[in-house]
């Protein structure tokens, strides 16, 4: 219980929102003005219809800004969801959609629970912008259809429609939705270059629809009848016996909302001075918003970039101005709701074009693409797989790729060098003496990470060791040692002593220690005798034991220099 509790807004939250009232009812307005033709847009896409995208926006938009752990996020319906929803309205059907919007909430929740939020900040950047850019290119060509005033043709596949579609309007041309539509990207566009902070995309859009009234423009679809307010909340869509085949679709819709919901809210706190959100809360938020939503007929939904952008840059506060962009959009459902419902689909369809144009950071995708190979090979893929397979696998895809690359760079950092083991020589000796134990003697420092991505290149370079009797090893700077790289290491250990090498080690460390012991490998030296936790200590023992193979005549014991512990290990 008090781990829910933890998860709940606070009494400061509240304080807040009577901070500055004025301000943020003046920004939740601008944010709703900017957000109804985005709603409209994204609820059509996605295949369900505006009144959809209007009931998310209502009604997940008002307990995700009440829940949430950001003050200045703002949440609805988005194009990354709409590009996941799709594939899933097509194979399962509008019920399909919102069980899956009910179970992903509930895994939200869940992961909230769990205090999973922390781990998203992992996510690297290049994964972070071909995303974005995949999904760009997604959101652009599911408006093609719309753009050119042809049904939608049927399929999952977006390139395949945009095919079909562009098919379809050889043989029939609708320039009319054509002109519409890039009328209205053209606005928006050119708008915010000029006057970034007039929202131009409504603007826009009641231009396109005085337009198409006045002039009677037939070949404009409208976007049909809307019911005038939310229709009652209700589980009538549920069905218990496709959970088992939805769970798979909720999983990707959750791990969505929650990725996108983290980034929306990371660069809100990166916009002002102070405010700082509480990444499990948001995932929290965002659970509780998708679990109501469905019943709504409401998609699922996520924090919105721009939306939450638009929010912090009017001067909103606190979440004051997002539970107002809410109510306006609630206001608009139930009292606009015939008005609304003689926009163009064209129209719409300018908004999203535009707003993908507008997704897309040249800047940000130059400077990744020249950052290292690595990260534009990341990059490109993630984005490839975005418009190809879909935003799931994309991510998975590109974290995969992006932590086998990482995990190669730290792999290339181990290093094993040849040193001279002159300072660490026990006792006084003529460059004679040193000359023949320096005959049968070699030390190795290992530097760095031994593990399974670089193991099998230390065993190559360790059993190229040859015309030697001794081989010492100091292993105080490994940085990190996995099962693999003991057990490389023990495999290393026998093969010279196959050979008739003996293998000397010192400064192994306790968290080492555990590894080697796990898989025999400490066992193997300690048979031996051959464990220091010194390097003097591992020389003496060298020299004893090649005192004893002959090699070396017997000498007697001398009093070891002194030396700093870490220099001998």
């Amino acid at each position: 219980m008090g781990r829910v509790r933890s998860l709940l807004p606070a009494r400061a939250d509240f304080l807040l929102m009577a901070r500055n009232p004025r301000r943020d009812l003046l920004a939740g307005i601008t944010v709703a003005i900017v957000a109804l033709p985005l709603a409209l847009g994204f609820g059509v896409s996605s295949g369900l219809g505006a009144e959809a995208g209007l009931a998310t926006a209502v009604v997940a938009g008002a307990l995700a800004a009440l829940f949430g752990g950001s003050n200045l996020q703002v949440s609805g319906p988005t194009g990354a969801m709409t590009v996941v929803l799709v594939p899933i309205v097509a194979e399962y059907g509008p019920g399909g959609v919102l069980t899956v919007g009910v179970l992903a909430g509930l895994i939200l929740i869940a992961l909230a629970l769990l205090r999973a939020g922390k781990y998203m900040q992992y996510i690297p950047a290049p994964v972070v912008e071909g995303f974005t850019l995949g999904i760009a290119c997604v959101i652009g060509l599911q408006q093609i259809p719309n753009a050119l005033g042809v049904a939608k043709p049927e399929g999952d596949r977006v390139l395949v429609v945009t095919w079909r579609a562009v098919e379809a309007f050889v043989r029939t041309p609708n320039w009319t939705a054509v002109a519409l539509t890039a009328g209205v990207a053209v606005v928006m566009l050119l708008g915010a270059r000029w006057r970034p902070t007039v929202p131009f995309s409504i603007v826009a859009v009641i231009a396109a629809t005085l337009v198409a009234q006045l002039f009677h423009l037939d070949a404009a679809a409208p976007i049909g009848e809307l019911p005038s307010g939310l229709p009652a909340p209700s589980l009538g869509f549920l069905d218990l016996s496709a959970l088992g085949s939805l769970m798979a679709p909720a999983v990707a819709v959750a791990a969505l909302a929650a990725l996108e919901s983290l980034l929306s809210a990371t660069v809100a706190d990166g916009m002002t001075v102070g405010q700082k959100h509480d990444p499990d809360q948001e995932l929290f938020g965002q659970g509780i918003a998708n679990l109501a939503a469905p019943l709504f007929g409401g998609v699922p939904a996520t924090a919105a970039i721009a939306r939450t952008a638009v929010n912090v840059r009017t001067g909103a506060g606190s979440r004051l101005a997002a539970l107002a962009h809410a109510a306006v959009l609630a206001v608009i459902v139930f009292a606009a709701a015939p008005l609304v419902s003689k926009i163009p689909l064209a129209a719409l369809a300018g908004v999203l074009l535009a707003t993908a144009i507008r997704m897309v950071e040249v800047g940000a995708l130059r400077a990744m693409a020249r950052a290292t190979r690595s990260d534009a090979l990341v990059l490109v893929l993630t984005a490839v797989a975005t418009l190809a397979l879909d935003l799931v696998y994309a991510v998975i895809i590109g974290l995969v790729v992006a932590g086998a690359l990482a995990l190669r760079a730290v792999a290339q950092q181990a290093r094993m060098d040849q040193v001279d083991f002159r300072p660490d020589l026990p006792g006084e000796h003529s460059d004679e003496e040193h000359a023949l134990l320096a005959e049968h003697i070699v030390a190795y420092r290992i530097d760095g990470p031994l593990f399974f991505a670089g193991a099998h290149r230390f065993l190559l370079e360790l059993s190229e060791v040859a015309d030697v009797r001794v081989v010492i090893l100091r292993m105080s700077r490994i940085t990190t040692m996995d099962a693999t790289g003991a057990l490389v290491l023990k495999d290393a250990v026998q093969k010279l002593n196959r050979r008739g090498i003996a293998v000397m080690t010192s400064g192994i460390r306790p968290g080492q220690r555990r590894v080697l012991e796990s898989v025999g490998a400490l066992d193997l030296l300690r048979l031996e005798g051959r464990e220091y936790a010194t390097t003097p200590e591992a020389i003496a023992g060298a020299r004893a034991h090649l005192q004893g193979a002959g090699v070396l005549p017997a000498v007697p014991a001398q009093s070891p220099a002194p030396v700093s512990e870490e220099a001998s290990r």
